[in-house]
């Protein structure tokens, strides 16, 4: 792997750090987000602190908005030809060593049948069905969980083509229509 994967894991682990830190407040954008996900919660599960999840989905939208961010400066900024290592790549590797090391489960699914790796395909029935409904548009996909007597979030949000130099390494996404989702990202986030 070239020299360039240590500063491009590292600005992905700065901004999980930063996330720590941040305030709960939010922008307007993130608000009338955290809105329209509420409207089209799949689920609601008795006994579950609606207060909890209304968190718990600020969260994960403030951590949705620092990974595609940086994952968009690592690109711009580090990978300059196919044999640089992938800003998908590096994401890859922080969210399977922050799902190692606690609670939050973070994985980067394919959406056009042709992953970069093929561990990256959606696993259970709310990954497939929310791939399913990015597809057709969809914002967001999320479900409150309860799995041994602990609550958990799930959303999946849509990640779309948003630089010409992703078509380096993904050659298959020139076909793919403006703004449609190539993957999603996947969070399982406790709700305390």
């Amino acid at each position: 792997m070239k020299n360039v994967m240590l500063p491009a894991v590292a600005m992905l682990a700065l901004a999980f750090v930063l996330f720590i830190g941040l305030p709960m407040g939010t922008t307007a954008n993130l608000q009338a987000e955290e809105a329209k996900a509420s409207k089209e919660s799949s689920q609601s599960v008795e006994g579950v602190d609606q207060a909890a999840v209304k968190r718990a989905r600020q969260k994960v939208g403030e951590l949705d908005n620092i990974f595609k961010q940086t994952i968009v400066l690592i690109t711009d900024k580090y990978v300059h030809g196919d044999d640089d290592f992938a800003a998908g790549s590096a994401a890859v590797l922080l969210f399977k060593n922050i799902s190692d090391s606690g609670e939050t489960k973070i994985r980067l699914i394919d959406a056009t049948g042709d992953p970069y790796e093929p561990e990256n395909v959606a696993k259970d029935s709310f990954e497939k069905s929310g791939i399913k409904k990015l597809k057709k548009g969809a914002q967001q996909h999320e479900q409150v969980v309860v799995k041994d007597d602990s609550s958990y979030l799930r959303v999946m949000t849509p990640v779309p083509v948003v630089m010409e130099k992703c078509v380096m390494c993904h050659a298959h996404y020139a076909d793919v229509a403006e703004g449609a989702p190539i993957g999603a990202i996947s969070y399982t986030f406790p709700i305390e």
